[in-house]
This record gives structure tokens, C-alpha cells and sequence, in this order.
């Protein structure tokens, strides 16, 4: 029997769409037509050499109990792919969580990410019960970094060669957090 897979409602235009081993073709096709351009502030894209490496990725994730799960979801523009949302590090005795997220690029500069990330981080506090949402942006990085900024989040500081760049180099991490408490500057994008 298939599950039903979680669905998100964003707005009108926008949904997240739990992400399965199933969708490893469409992700891997769309990394790979857009590997130069994501690969500067994504290091996995250049470990990610197959159709199978994406699926093996996806189901490791879905292998999870719901409860301990790293939930990642397609964002559907009108229905069209143009990105990823979703958990890392889940922290369930803590109530904590990151957020991750890249798009496309001809999908770039229309509030997609801020709705996604605004609406996933209300879904965390709200049904998942969490006190705590970061994200981690490279420094550099500079959309990236806007959209927590436009989500109210706070600059808590920079985690020191955070993320492994690829040849020798490392990223520092600008370190953002939000609480329940906080979550009113979700409402509104």
C-alpha cells in the first residue's frame, strides 16, 4: 500500500511536497542541469555523481521514524520543480531544528524561498513541536543570508570554517535563530 506523502500548502502558487526515493530522477536531472551554478555554496552536489546516489540519500531519509525524521520537500511553483526544503539535524528531546533549502536558478528572486521557509518553519513549531529553528548560511552567501534576515531570525554569530568548501577551503556560517516564541514574524510574506 503507498502512503499518502506530507503535503504543505504554501499559498496559491506554492506547495512542499514530502521528497521520496521516488523523486530521485527529478532531483538528480535538476542538480545535474544545474551543478555549476549550485555547487558554489552546496558542497554535496559535487559528491553527488548518479541517479542511484540520489536515491540512496532519499531513503535513508524516508528509513526514518516520522517523529526523528529529517522531512525534505519539493517546492512546486504551479505545480513546476524549482527546489528544495527541508530539516537537518532534528533535535527531538531539545525541540530544535535547522533549516536547509537551495533553488533553482531561473526560480531565484521571487520570495519562493522565504514563503517555503516560512511555512515549513510553521509547520516545526506548530505540529512538530519545536521551540527552536536555525539556519546556516555560508558568510558570503548573500540571498541565502537574506531570508532569514527577512523572517525575523536573529544573527546568534559565525561558526568558524563551518561547512567544507571543496579543495581544502572551508565557509564560515552565519548562525540564525528563531523560537515559538518568535513566530509571529513568520505571518504576512
Amino acid at each position: 500500500m503507498e502512503r499518502t506523502l506530507l503535503t504543505l500548502p504554501v499559498d496559491d502558487t506554492l506547495t512542499l511536497i514530502e521528497a521520496t526515493e521516488a523523486d530521485a530522477g527529478l532531483l538528480f536531472r535538476a542538480i545535474d542541469a544545474w551543478r555549476d551554478d549550485l555547487r558554489r555554496w552546496l558542497p554535496f552536489v559535487d559528491n553527488l555523481h548518479t541517479e542511484a546516489d540520489e536515491a540512496a540519500f532519499l531513503s535513508a531519509l524516508c528509513a526514518v521514524s516520522p517523529d526523528l525524521r529529517n522531512y525534505t520537500f519539493k517546492i512546486l511553483s504551479d505545480g513546476a520543480f524549482c527546489g528544495l526544503v527541508g530539516f537537518v539535524s532534528t533535535d527531538p528531546v531539545n525541540r530544535k531544528t535547522e533549516v536547509g533549502y537551495w533553488l533553482l536558478p531561473p526560480w531565484r528572486g521571487r520570495g519562493i524561498m522565504s514563503r517555503s521557509v516560512a511555512a515549513l518553519c510553521l509547520w516545526a513549531f506548530d505540529v512538530r513541536a519545536m521551540n527552536r529553528v536555525q539556519i546556516k548560511c555560508a558568510v558570503g552567501n548573500a540571498p541565502s543570508n537574506a531570508i532569514p534576515c527577512r523572517l525575523g531570525f536573529r544573527l546568534e554569530g559565525v561558526e568558524r570554517a563551518g561547512e567544507y568548501a571543496g579543495d581544502g577551503r572551508y565557509y564560515d556560517l552565519n548562525v540564525y535563530s528563531l523560537l515559538a516564541q518568535e513566530r509571529n514574524s513568520l505571518s504576512g510574506l
